[in-house]
């Protein structure tokens, strides 16, 4: 069972974090490196979805109703 403090939910949502900041590191790399501004796009959304589902975690964690997106 996942602690229902802010110290537990930052455990339980870990590897999303991790996630995220690896994908920005890619993100801003790929920018460093001159790569072809496709790629560093697709980085970039990447980064962002990533982002965006810690986020969504932390949200739902906290007990918010999840968000519906169409």
């Amino acid at each position: 069972m996942v602690k229902r403090t802010i110290e537990g939910m930052i455990e339980a949502g870990e590897p999303l974090i991790q996630e995220a900041i690896a994908a920005l590191r890619r993100y801003h790399e790929a920018q460093a490196a001159g790569e072809a501004p496709d790629q560093v796009e697709r980085l970039r959304l990447i980064a962002e979805s990533a982002y965006q589902a810690v986020t969504d975690y932390q949200l739902y964690a906290l007990g918010h109703q999840p968000l519906i997106r169409h």
